[in-house]
């Protein structure tokens, strides 16, 4: 439970975001978020772990599907440690109730790919080469991950089936078993085999798809990552102590908050302080403008007194 605790896998989504059905693994919310029972996790990691392990004693294949942005790396990088296929870009509709046709462009993708290998793609005229490869690029992007799956998969794995909720209805349609995490905004009737914990932080992803992967690669006998890696001397915690580091975060995210909010309080302030001094420049300014202005026209008028005098005197000098 420790690691599942440091990889935030505990935190779910908002308590208005919630789906009703996953009220069973919640353990109860803090400062308006759901917290998931990480016991209810690990029951269902381990259901999970030995159900994907028989898949792999009996060599099976799993396509994993993670499209989100925080997920595409770590499904990416688990499939292939495990040899597994995966979707990390757009689903493609139909991509296995529809998987014949699926395959006719896999096999462009491949045919391409031999021409560039071979170099037979240079007899064709520089413009058509470069629609082949613009081609190649498209389906590579999307059907990279399952070019070598040459029939459907044995189960699939889904990151966030909120999200990509059409692979798992194809595979359900199909009778494939679906393999996902399931956050609090998760239906987990859609799941044969759910993991309730947090699907948006990337670390709490990457010890769920990890452990996957490490029960295929246990099925075969390699090195794994995630599974069995805690120590016998490192003390384990419950969920009194999840709350416990819960409250603390909120706590600590409350004292930044109110930092941050003091900080632009003050940034504020001082930009306020700073127009008020500049507006009374500008008042200052103007007046002694005016000032100047009133004295000049002062001085003005009596140069032309004075002008007026002199020619009025000149005028009864010459009388």
């Amino acid at each position: 439970m420790r690691k599942l605790l440091e990889s935030g896998t505990h935190f779910g989504h908002q308590t208005r975001r919630w789906n009703p059905k996953m009220k069973e693994y919640v353990y109860t919310s803090k400062a308006g978020t759901h917290i998931i029972d990480l016991n209810k996790t690990i029951d269902a990691l381990e259901v999970a772990y030995a159900k994907m392990r028989e898949i792999g004693e009996k060599n099976g294949k799993v396509l994993f599907v993670g499209t989100k942005r925080q997920a595409q790396t770590i499904v990416l990088d688990e499939a292939l440690r495990s040899g597994s296929f995966f979707i990390n870009q757009r689903w493609l509709g139909g991509l296995l109730t529809n998987f014949r046709t699926i395959q006719r462009s896999i096999r462009r993708l491949l045919e391409i790919e031999g021409m560039e290998e071979s170099g037979s793609i240079n007899v064709y005229p520089k413009k058509e080469i470069i629609q082949l490869r613009k081609e190649a690029t498209r389906l590579e992007t999307f059907l990279g991950g399952i070019k070598e799956m040459k029939k459907l998969p044995d189960a699939i794995f889904v990151v966030d089936p909120t999200e990509d909720t059409i692979p798992v209805l194809e595979a359900r349609k199909l009778k494939i078993p679906v393999f996902g995490i399931m956050d609090t905004n998760s239906d987990p009737s859609l799941l044969d085999y759910g993991i309730p914990a947090n699907d948006d932080a990337v670390r709490s992803i990457r010890v769920i798809v990890g452990l996957m992967a490490d029960a295929l690669i246990e099925s075969k006998g390699g090195v794994l990552t995630y599974a069995y890696q805690s120590s016998e001397e490192e003390k384990d915690v419950s969920m009194i102590d999840v709350i416990i580091n819960v409250e603390r975060q909120n706590e600590e995210n409350e004292r930044r908050r109110r930092q941050r909010n003091e900080e632009r309080r003050q940034r504020q302030e001082r930009r306020r302080n700073y127009r008020i001094q500049q507006q009374r420049e500008r008042e200052q300014q103007a007046a002694e403008k005016r000032e100047q202005e009133k004295q000049a026209a002062k001085e003005a008028a009596q140069a032309a007194s004075e002008a007026k005098q002199e020619e009025t005197v000149s005028e009864e000098v010459t009388e």
